[in-house]
């Protein structure tokens, strides 16, 4: 391998020059890259005798563009199997992100600056953070593809991740905060009043979601052959993704029972004679296929919200002048909250008082740590100021 100066005349009578790194790939093949600075070409050639001698080496004349990369990996997530929302997402990334702003760039000519560069200019362009770290590990996940097919030699997204690690799961926790009773998770009083206002078929579906804790596509997914009506338990066996599309829960963990009151099944038993039969899931549409999410959100759990009266004001006003109010709670996931805080209460203060471990499996998290993440600041403290005090008296004395 050298490094050697070139010096030519152009046409029009202009001296130019450039330094030039002559080398051989694991092949044998003959390549050259040209610079217009010696430290970079030294820099080069230092990095490509390391990669020629591991057998890593890929040329930029065997690279190809991050458009073409990302083709590729698109097409190896539709080829194994993976979830039609999951292979939107993918398109969706390359597509409106990583395509207009890097597509046509050579895979090989990217490094940890250029990345950072790529970084920047999504925040720039009004991409918000959350954007900006899905679109990053879409991108890595392309070099990870492209490294496997030999196109690259580096993942320079991963290099930055690694470094990065520690400092940005503080800063994420700092900026989500935690979730907030009255804010985030129903108080007990707002949970009392919705309960009291739930009437037809939308008052079986939204009970089973207080008392179970179920994820929207798990509800949408339920079948009457996971009700168990003589143990009083649902078994989540499947779910339902956003096109309709039946599957398995994401993890292991997904698959639980959970026992449920006799409030809930008497709400199913009743809401099963009203079906007759042939109907397969539990909460379908009246046709005897599943719900969509939006269905259950906005003509389920935002009507029933308002009439509870748990409800925000806008800051709008109707024609009459009346203050336009609004659900205080939105999504599906507030009920889940409050399920998970009734799990952890202590039973003095109207809940069941679970340790960690029964809260994870009833809420189906892949791991401990996931639980502690979200709600570990519910579960009660037991070094209250009294332990200490005690404790130090005895030690003292």
């Amino acid at each position: 391998m050298s490094v050697r100066k070139r010096s030519w005349t152009t046409p029009k009578g202009v001296a130019k020059s450039a330094w030039v790194v002559d080398y051989s790939d694991m092949a044998g093949k003959r390549r050259q890259k040209t610079f217009a600075k010696k430290k970079d070409a030294d820099a080069f050639a230092a990095t490509a005798a390391v990669e020629v001698r591991e057998g890593v080496h890929v040329a930029d004349s065997a690279s190809v563009t991050v458009a073409k990369a990302a083709d590729l990996w698109i097409t190896s997530g539709e080829g194994a199997g993976l979830e039609r929302s999951t292979v939107d997402q993918r398109k969706s990334h390359v597509e409106h992100h990583i395509k207009p702003l890097i597509g046509n760039t050579l895979l090989s000519k990217h490094t940890v600056p250029t990345i950072r560069d790529f970084e920047d200019k999504l925040r720039q362009e009004g991409r918000s953070p959350a954007m900006v770290k899905k679109v990053l590990t879409s991108l890595g996940s392309i070099f990870s593809d492209a490294n496997e097919r030999g196109l690259a030699t580096r993942n320079p997204v991963r290099d930055i991740r690694s470094g990065r690690k520690g400092r940005d799961r503080r800063a994420e926790k700092r900026s989500k905060g935690k979730l907030q009773v009255g804010v985030d998770i129903p108080t007990r009083d707002e949970i009392i009043a919705l309960l009291a206002t739930l009437e037809g078929n939308w008052r079986p579906i939204l009970l089973t979601v207080i008392f179970t804790g179920m994820r929207s596509s798990e509800l949408r997914g339920l079948r009457w052959q996971d009700v168990d009506f003589k143990r009083n338990e649902i078994t989540v066996r499947q779910r339902v993704d956003q096109y309709r599309k039946v599957g398995k829960p994401k993890s292991e963990a997904g698959i639980r029972t959970i026992p449920i009151p006799p409030d809930v099944t008497n709400a199913l038993r009743e809401l099963k004679l009203k079906q007759g039969k042939g109907i397969e899931f539990v909460f379908a549409n009246p046709d005897g296929e599943t719900r969509s999410h939006a269905n259950v959100v906005l003509k389920g759990l935002q009507p029933a919200m308002i009439k509870a009266g748990v409800t925000i004001d806008t800051g709008e006003k109707d024609k009459r002048g009346n203050p336009v109010v609004a659900a205080k709670y939105t999504g599906l996931h507030s009920l889940r909250h409050f399920y998970a805080s009734w799990l952890i209460n202590r039973k003095e203060d109207g809940g069941i008082g679970l340790p960690p471990k029964m809260v994870q499996e009833r809420l189906g998290h892949s791991s401990i740590t996931m639980t502690y993440d979200v709600y570990g600041h519910l579960f009660p403290r037991t070094d209250d100021g009294k332990e200490l005090a005690d404790a130090a008296s005895a030690l003292l004395t």
